[in-house]
């Protein structure tokens, strides 16, 4: 029972978080809407999906590390997965940047104008970030 209701807690931390969110960059939205000022809701909607994906994997981490053992970070996890996903998730922040036509995909991601891809690799990286420390 005392798992259960954890979860539960984990799970109403986590859509909180969820609503507060997307509140927050609707607001940003509108706003860039008025001042023309794109950046901020650019960056937090490159930054967001990172953040949940890292709230996803936080249970499980924090029930690993009452566990008290030494631990160790997965690099090759981290390489092959996460700095891939990242790249992709940080792609709008990249395009809209003054040197944005200069990297690969960048162009193609923008014009087609699909966040799912980019909200997906954030929400990879997120995860993969926390669960790339592992236990000896």
């Amino acid at each position: 029972m005392k798992r259960f209701l954890y979860y539960v807690t984990c799970t109403v931390v986590i859509g909180i978080m969820l609503y507060m969110g997307t509140k927050y960059q609707i607001h940003l939205k509108e706003e860039s809407t008025q001042t023309f000022e794109l950046m901020p809701f650019i960056i937090f909607t490159a930054l967001f999906p990172i953040v949940i994906g890292i709230l996803l994997r936080l249970p499980k981490l924090m029930i690993e590390i009452k566990e008290k053992k030494t631990w160790t970070f997965d690099w090759i996890k981290i390489v092959a997965i996460g700095l891939p996903s990242l790249y992709v998730a940080l792609i709008p922040i990249f395009a809209f940047s003054s040197f944005g036509s200069n990297f690969p995909l960048a162009n193609n991601i923008v014009l087609f104008g699909d966040k799912a891809i980019t909200t997906i690799a954030g929400l990879i990286f997120g995860y993969v970030l926390l669960d790339s420390l592992k236990e000896e």
